[in-house]
């Protein structure tokens, strides 16, 4: 058997599609709605709870074979640092010691390229770059560095485990409120702006097949693996998606000092209204990045090619179209 946890997210989802034509017995956590097209499946079993009840963990994973831990929290709003921390490092805890308890269990963590430390005199990051405590991380960072280190500790205890690193996922979501399709609707909305760093990008597909294959590879148990296919300008990526989609590109650059003013202003505004900030310090920092990821690990243990960008930005973009039931005609 197989658990999955996170299987309502884009990874898991995905990953639970790819692992049922591959004909696995499934069990997988949810916390609020099954999704639809899995209701009907009999090789696959919803238990509803989360990651942070150890004793339910416990209960499904001693049945386990392979365990793939997808359950994360993406935020980088500062009044989300608790829950951050509860279910990115203690949640992570709690599945490390489920598994350690039981021998026979495999683990592949979903971890981050923001758990991997930047050195600014290395052009390309590789898994060994070393993170800095004294360095700036936002809070997201921090949490997935120390979920990571809660399954090197399960490593250091004899655990059978894997790390991946994926950088920004990119793959058709339900909603596009949440993950990586944001991204999507905001060129969608037309939205002016746009910053001047740049980002990593990976497929969900790539992902997953990168996934199963190293669980299916016990010599790669130890080790963390960065997926990323390319890194482009926020700019590059806009255009684009609003082509694909038939939109107005962002036209509008953000000075850097102008977002350092807006993201103050912003957490002004949170703290007088008591609502969620529409940008951060991190984000707004972030944004303005220009690191890149190498692939040359993964793609040489597992002779890995990733999808080009283009292709995935045309698969998302035609699957949001479907999902979103978006105009053809081009915007004026």
């Amino acid at each position: 058997m197989i658990f999955v946890t996170g299987g309502t997210g884009l990874i898991g989802n995905f990953l639970i599609h790819h692992l049922l034509k591959k004909g696995a017995v499934i069990k997988a956590l949810y916390r609020h709605d099954i999704p639809v097209q899995f209701r009907q499946n009999n090789r696959i079993e919803w238990i509803k709870g989360d990651i942070l009840d150890a004793t339910l963990l416990r209960e499904i994973i001693q049945e386990a074979e392979i365990v793939y831990h997808c359950a994360g929290l993406v935020s980088y709003a500062p009044q989300d640092a608790e829950i951050l921390k509860r279910i990115n490092i203690e949640g992570t805890a709690n599945i490390v010691n489920a598994c350690l308890i039981h021998s026979q269990v495999a683990l592949c963590h979903v971890s981050s390229i923001a758990a991997i430390g930047t050195e600014k005199e290395q052009e390309r990051l590789t898994e060994k770059a070393k993170w800095d405590a004294a360095a700036e991380h936002s809070l997201y960072a921090s949490s997935k560095y120390f979920g990571e280190l809660e399954v090197w500790r399960g490593i250091a205890e004899g655990l059978r485990a894997v790390i991946v690193n994926p950088s920004v996922v990119l793959g058709p979501a339900a909603d596009w409120n949440r993950s990586s399709t944001q991204l999507f609707k905001y060129v969608a909305e037309e939205r002016p702006f746009y910053t001047s760093g740049s980002a990593n990008f990976v497929d969900v597909r790539d992902v997953v097949d990168a996934m199963v294959c190293l669980m299916e590879r016990p010599d790669t148990y130890g080790e963390r693996y960065i997926l990323n296919a390319e890194c482009i300008s926020y700019k590059e990526f806009f255009t684009q998606v609003a082509s694909c989609l038939n939109k107005k590109a962002p036209a509008w650059k953000v000075p850097g000092l102008l977002a350092e003013v807006v993201w103050r202003l912003e957490h002004l505004r949170s703290v007088i209204t008591r609502k969620r900030p529409l940008i951060t310090k991190d984000t707004a920092r972030i944004a303005k990045r220009k690191h890149v990821y190498s692939n040359e690990k993964i793609s040489q243990v597992l002779n890995l090619t990733f999808r080009s960008l283009p292709e995935t930005i045309a698969w998302c973009c035609q699957e949001v179209k479907k999902q979103q039931r978006l105009p053809e005609t081009v915007s004026r």
